[in-house]
């Protein structure tokens, strides 16, 4: 049996997922298993130039399921994006969506099937208390995901980042049934992504499955989950980067993703809640930030960590077994994968500082960092993160970077 063939498999964790090299043919038989006849096609203008959206319309097509295209969306989308994908939805008649791509388009996809059946603001059902009770379930359209990237994990949530242009704020929207009825996660389809965006991407993956095991919410099954995931990055992220073409490393960073995704309802942390305002002031790419900041958040959190990342490198096999070690890969592999080493680096200036960690404080992400998250601890980080500094002291004091920080 070929390594192709022993990496299909149709999973129902946490939702039906056809995973597999060559699953993107089974899209049309998707869109019969939710009823759907007329699929509206979310994606980014980008990736609808590229010959892989073409196979999908034209497997659809092929088998009597005419597809219409939207792809008026940004890398963070916004609520005018919805609004828009909303109209394109009705004006067409469609029945359900096809949310095709990274992030961006999985999640304004999955925006857009919520809002067709609403009549509130988009943000009325932030992912506050009990606020996704106020849609109408009935009217939120069937969704099918299909990933094009290795990061967000978005194919395997109810959940969607929409920026609010009236205060440059990204928030969270939620509702059970914004978790796709069913992807299509196909490892092929994600050969193309170049190495910046791979490296990127799957920077974004690691970063979920981190902040998830270091959460201090109790549940041991999330935890497990992201350890494995963890140790797919670890494993087969430099090699989907340097070979892009490698459908094995390809399929486990797919996996990750997912793992990512399903791993983080155990919670987030500091790195989501610096990289959220720095997408929104800043239009940072989401993963890209997560990298960037990933380090000085490890270093602060490291006196409520240290012995889960003790675990960890055991785990991963790293020299040393410690937080040290693991701290030591990440630098390494974030020089590996040539990811900045500074939110100067990705446009973020100082001046911002103040305001970022206000919108840090609030941020959802926030309140799942193993060390309390205030303005003050949050501007330090920012401040760190600005400059290249990374302590060895924990918590935003003392020593200088170490040299693995240019």
């Amino acid at each position: 049996m070929s390594e192709q063939q022993n990496l299909q498999s149709n999973w129902n964790y946490p939702n039906p997922v056809r995973f597999g090299p060559g699953r993107l043919s089974e899209l049309p038989t998707a869109c019969r298993d939710l009823g759907i006849e007329r699929p509206l096609l979310v994606t980014d203008p980008i990736l609808a130039a590229l010959p892989i959206v073409q196979q999908a319309l034209d497997h659809c097509s092929g088998h009597g399921v005419p597809c219409a295209l939207f792809t008026e969306l940004r890398a963070n989308p916004t609520e005018t994006n919805v609004i828009r994908g909303v109209g394109a939805f009705r004006a067409g008649q469609h029945d359900g969506v096809i949310a095709f791509g990274g992030g961006s388009a999985l999640d304004t996809g999955k925006a857009i099937a919520l809002m067709v059946g609403q009549t509130r603001s988009i943000f009325d059902f932030e992912d506050r208390e009990d606020w996704w009770t106020r849609a109408d379930a009935e009217g939120i359209a069937p969704i099918i995901a299909v990933p094009t990237t290795a990061g967000t994990g978005s194919e395997t949530g109810g959940g969607a980042v929409i920026t609010d242009e009236n205060d440059h704020t990204k928030r969270i929207i939620f509702h059970p049934r914004m978790m796709p009825g069913r992807v299509i996660s196909d490892p092929v389809v994600t050969a193309g992504l170049p190495r910046h965006l791979t490296a990127a991407t799957g920077m974004d993956a690691l970063s979920h499955n981190l902040e998830a095991l270091c959460s201090p919410v109790y549940h041991p099954m999330a935890a497990g989950i992201a350890t494995e995931g963890i140790r797919l990055v670890h494993d087969w992220l430099p090699t989907a980067c340097d070979e892009g073409e490698n459908i094995e490393a390809r399929a486990h960073m797919l996996s990750a993703s997912s793992m990512g995704s399903t791993a983080f309802q155990k919670g987030l942390g500091a790195m989501h809640a610096m990289s959220h305002p720095c997408g929104a002031l800043f239009d940072t790419q989401h993963g890209l930030t997560n990298a960037v900041v990933m380090p000085y958040v490890l270093e602060f959190n490291r006196e409520a960590i240290e012995t889960r990342m003790e675990r960890l490198a055991r785990y991963l096999d790293l020299p040393d077994p410690s937080f040290e070690a693991v701290l030591d890969w990440v630098l390494e592999l974030r020089l590996q994968l040539d990811i900045p080493h500074t939110l100067a680096d990705l446009g973020v200036t100082e001046d911002a500082v103040e305001r970022l960690a206000a919108m840090g404080e609030i941020d959802p992400s926030a309140a799942t960092n193993p060390i309390p998250l205030d303005r003050d601890n949050l501007a330090r980080l920012f401040r760190d993160a600005l400059r290249g500094r990374l302590s060895r002291t924990g918590q935003g004091g003392g020593a200088q970077t170490t040299g693995a920080i240019r």
